[in-house]
Formats: structure tokens, C-alpha cells, sequence
């Protein structure tokens, strides 16, 4: 069992963390602060939780992933997220993206296909005192449409094109950021804005994420 980290030491990583994100690109204030108030450590468990504060992707339950902070921060930074937004995620995963997404949005959906993976991010957002998410088992390439129009949509999943269900449930004016490709090894994340005459597409980078799965886990 490791000992918790001091004061200093717990200052010098959060340095440490905070420049790594800002030497690959993530500059916004805001998006910066929200990182800052949200500790990784606290979702990420077992044998990776002392590799929680490298950028780096690492495994969670469900053969899930915890995407890597600085791409959660450059994905966050191209949502460009205002504090009177509705967000829909797609992939709760560990909750992470979510918690960081409460601090800026006025509203934050998470759905996830995985029962327990919601079930252990809602118990991580309650603890952490995050009444802005509500996290739905659900299958995520659906969306929400009970919920919708969105004003920002994140899917932290890979599906070959953007699906149809999800670019229907952004407003006007709204964004969506997600990864694209057809398999885990060629993958772009791109940026999609909705305008009155349709939607534009703008390829942002490479990025490996885990495909978007139609159906609900079994779990």
C-alpha cells in the first residue's frame, strides 16, 4: 500500500500535470481550471492507480479505456463549451471526461452501454459532489432523444462515420467532437458544427480510441 502524497509532492504533480497539458496544446483557461479541480487518481483503480497522472491511456473494467489527459483536454478545448451548455456524452467510461465537462457546461448526460461502469461513475460523482450529471445505461449511439436538442456532443468512441441518431439531436449552432475511422489503427478526430445549411466537418488529429458498440454490455 503507497502513501499518500504530501502537500509539496501533491503540488509538484499537479504542476507537472498541468504543463504536460499545456505543452500538447490544451491553453484555454477554462478547460485548464476544470482539469485542475478534477484528480484523475480518483478514477482510476487497481494496479494503473499510481500511473494516474501520466498522459497516457490506461484499462478500466468492461475492456475500457481512460483516455489520455491531453487528448481529454484537446477534445474538451474543441468543444468550446459555454456555462449555459446542455453536453451529451457518449462512452461514460470512468467518468472522467464527464466530471471535467460539470465544471464548465450548465448541464452534463453521460450514457454508457456498460450498467456497471455507470454505476460506478455515478457513485464517483456523487462523492465528488457533481449534481450537474446524470449518467444513463443506454446505447449511446442512440443518444438521448428524449433529452435532445444538444448544444455540445462528445463520443469518446470510434464509429466509422458520425451517427445519423446523434448529428439529428445537435441544435443549430451546436458542436460535436468524436473520433472517426473504420479501424482501431487509422483514426481521425474531427469536429462537426451544425449550421443552418447542414454540418461542417473539421479533421483535428490522430487519435486510437475503442469502436462505438451498438447494444447494451453484458454486464
Amino acid at each position: 500500500m503507497t502513501e499518500a502524497p504530501g502537500p509539496e509532492e501533491e503540488a509538484e504533480r499537479k504542476m507537472r500535470f498541468l504543463y504536460t497539458l499545456r505543452s500538447k496544446g490544451v491553453t484555454d483557461a477554462r478547460v485548464l481550471s476544470a482539469m485542475e479541480k478534477v484528480d484523475r487518481g480518483a478514477f482510476v483503480k487497481g494496479l494503473f492507480a499510481e500511473r494516474a497522472y501520466e498522459d497516457m491511456p490506461l484499462p478500466i473494467a468492461c475492456g475500457q479505456t481512460i483516455s489520455q489527459p491531453s487528448v481529454v483536454g484537446l477534445m474538451t478545448l474543441a468543444l468550446e463549451v459555454s456555462p449555459r451548455d446542455k453536453v451529451l456524452e457518449v462512452g461514460t467510461g470512468s467518468g472522467y471526461q464527464a466530471a471535467i465537462l460539470s465544471h464548465l457546461a450548465r448541464r452534463v448526460y453521460t450514457v454508457d452501454r456498460h450498467r456497471r461502469l455507470v454505476r460506478e461513475a455515478d457513485a464517483l460523482f456523487r462523492a465528488l459532489n457533481l449534481p450537474n450529471i446524470t449518467a444513463i445505461v443506454g446505447d449511446g449511439s442512440h443518444g438521448l432523444p428524449d433529452q435532445a436538442p444538444f448544444d455540445r456532443i462528445i463520443v469518446t468512441a470510434a464509429a466509422e462515420d458520425p451517427p445519423g441518431p446523434l448529428l439529428a439531436q445537435l441544435r443549430i449552432g451546436g458542436i460535436m467532437v468524436l473520433p472517426v475511422g473504420q479501424s482501431d489503427t487509422v483514426q481521425s478526430l474531427i469536429k462537426v458544427r451544425r449550421s443552418d445549411h447542414g454540418y461542417e466537418y473539421e479533421e483535428l488529429r490522430p487519435v486510437r480510441f475503442v469502436p462505438l458498440v451498438e447494444g447494451l454490455g453484458q454486464d
